[in-house]
């Protein structure tokens, strides 16, 4: 974590850096003091990613070349939560106009998809793993599509020099990471398929163990071939046609993506949605997530309690964050989706007035218990049915802050572990469709995120920013986790903005989470102790492992500061 290292870390340096990451229990709230730098920072979820997006700032790179670096590693390193073959979404902050642009790399069903997609022959929705794993729950991977778009309006490098870091690791080999290794061991369908059991099992079928070396050839010369021609391939040659044939030659269980899914498509770039919160100015991801209204909201929410006063670790902080999350994710569950085939109330949800109303409901002693979505005031008739839907927490995400204060939140994911399984060339495709609603209407009425051809399913991801009153960048923030990256992003802006933590304190709190049901404290951790008095609020509550992976570059007054969740394997890397 310190600044001032050389270059690049040797190749035995950063793997004993990685084993030394990884050696944190499941949960450890850190007493570690946060990285700290100067010029530059990047916070990702593996050493030698991390490394990768240093190497890029020091070569004069921006905040957009080095994420497209790391991400690169990040694919090779711990290809069970993100890559090429799936999607991401991206906030850029411009220091020169102080202005956040926000990137949709995000999946989209094939075009002969139809809302009965996951229904069995019965009509019932299918077994979540007999629709992961093969090719009907392939959407067409985005984040290719978007880092390219980020890159052509604020890239700095060549495209073709951001790849380097990853086809050397790629070509000579990294080390197996403890976490990868555990994951490899415990995912269920890795022998399926003949690529993706030769890649992760060894020849008798066992899993191959954490320091074991792992080289990628095949993925080295799939980034060859994009450095060198652009993503064109990708999309419209034949690495497309290879995705293609893939996802529609499982035999028990194919998918319907086709090369003109591909050919069509495109990364959007949408208005981020930005909401005040006390001093700040709080800027997330619009629809198809879900995860930067949802937070907005659970802040407003919170707005009329002195959450200072409180500090963390209380249970009446906690009863108070659940309660405002019960009403959040009740409006989520009804009314976000991919708003370009059913308009959300975007404005309703975020209004001062609406969230007024809503915050009267929350006792500060006594839970409502289950909520109800609320009716936001909006332009037209909204007639959809409320479903959570069900999001698995294999994610990544970084942040990043470079020399001249411009800064990126992303967040990209495969969806399940390992994704669907299948790997093309190298790198494992998404099964990014099962974040759809299974059932399409619910009591005769439609579900807002049903299957539709090239539609986009909705995620909870939220890549965070915050900008203070001038508008100048306070801090970068996200986390993977499903639909919980909700809550463990809210808690960490509270942690900083409320309480006062720095980055690395506030991504090690203990978490807690509600999504419209029981409370959830995190297994071995100090609010593990708060389950009675939570109960005697009217809380049900359940102990369980939390397993975010929060990273934060905070802009202060003494310079940058970085943190990394210590559940995982990440670091906060500076000069």
């Amino acid at each position: 974590m310190a600044a001032g290292a050389k270059p690049r870390l040797p190749f035995a340096a950063l793997f004993a850096a990685l084993l030394a990451a990884a050696a944190v229990p499941a949960f450890a709230q850190t007493t570690e003091s946060p990285a700290r730098a100067d010029r530059h920072m990047i916070a990702a979820a593996n050493p030698l990613a991390a490394a990768a997006g240093r190497e890029v700032l020091r070569a004069g790179g921006g905040a957009v070349d080095a994420a497209i670096a790391a991400q690169m590693v990040l694919n090779l390193v711990e290809p069970q939560s993100s890559g090429i073959g799936g999607g991401a979404f991206m906030l850029v902050y411009d220091a020169a106009m102080r202005r956040v642009f926000a990137y949709d790399g995000r999946e989209t069903a094939p075009r002969a998809a139809t809302p009965g997609l996951f229904l069995d022959a019965g009509g019932e929705p299918m077994k979540f793993y007999d629709a992961v794993i093969g090719g009907r729950a392939v959407g067409v991977p985005g984040l290719l599509a978007m880092l390219d778009l980020a890159h052509r309006r604020h890239g700095r490098l060549p495209w073709a020099r951001l790849f380097d870091r990853a086809i050397a690791l790629a070509d000579e080999g990294f080390p197996i990471s403890p976490r990868l290794a555990a994951l490899i061991g415990k995912a269920r369908g890795l022998d399926r398929f003949e690529p993706t059991r030769a890649y992760f099992l060894n020849p008798g079928g066992a899993p191959k163990p954490a320091g074991a070396r792992l080289a990628n050839p095949a993925f080295a010369e799939t980034l060859r071939t994009i450095a060198a021609e652009g993503i064109a391939p990708f999309y419209r040659g034949d690495i497309a046609a290879d995705i293609a044939a893939a996802v529609r030659g499982v035999a028990d269980n194919p998918g319907l993506l086709a090369e003109q899914d591909l050919a069509a498509y495109a990364a959007r770039v949408r208005e981020p949605v930005c909401r005040r919160y006390r001093a700040w100015r709080i800027c997330g991801m619009g629809p198809p997530s879900s995860g930067g209204v949802t937070s907005l909201q659970i802040l407003g929410l919170l707005e009329r309690f002195d959450l200072a006063a409180l500090g963390p670790g209380s249970d009446q902080a906690v009863h108070l964050i659940s309660e405002a999350s019960r009403l959040a994710y009740a409006d989520r569950a009804r009314y976000l989706a991919d708003d370009d085939f059913q308009p959300a109330p975007l404005r309703g949800l975020l209004d001062r007035s609406y969230l007024a109303r809503r915050a009267a409901l929350i006792d500060p002693d006594r839970s409502m218990g289950a909520a109800a979505a609320g009716d936001p005031p909006h332009d037209q008739g909204f007639d959809r049915a409320s479903d959570p839907g069900t999001e698995q927490p294999s994610t990544t995400h970084l942040s990043i802050v470079d020399a001249d204060g411009n800064a990126v939140a992303m967040t990209s994911s495969i969806e399940s572990a390992f994704g669907s399984r299948l790997m093309v060339r190298g790198f494992l495709l998404n099964n990014q469709l099962t974040d759809f609603s299974f059932r399409p209407e619910i009591d005769g009425a439609p579900v807002a995120n049903r299957v539709e051809p090239g539609k986009r399913p909705r995620s909870s991801m939220a890549p965070t920013l915050v900008l203070d009153r001038d508008g100048k960048l306070v801090l970068a923030v996200g986390s993977p986790g499903g639909s919980r990256i909700i809550a463990y992003v809210v808690q960490t802006l509270i942690a900083m903005l409320d309480w006062g933590l720095d980055a690395q304190a506030a991504v090690s709190l203990p978490h807690h989470v509600n999504r419209n049901g029981p409370v959830d404290l995190e297994q071995g951790s100090a609010l593990a102790g708060l389950e009675a008095a939570l109960a005697a609020r009217g809380h049900q509550v359940r102990v369980r492992p939390l397993n975010s992976g929060l990273h934060a570059v905070a802009v202060t007054g003494s310079g940058l500061e970085g943190g990394a969740d210590p559940r995982r394997e990440g670091v906060a890397l500076g000069d």
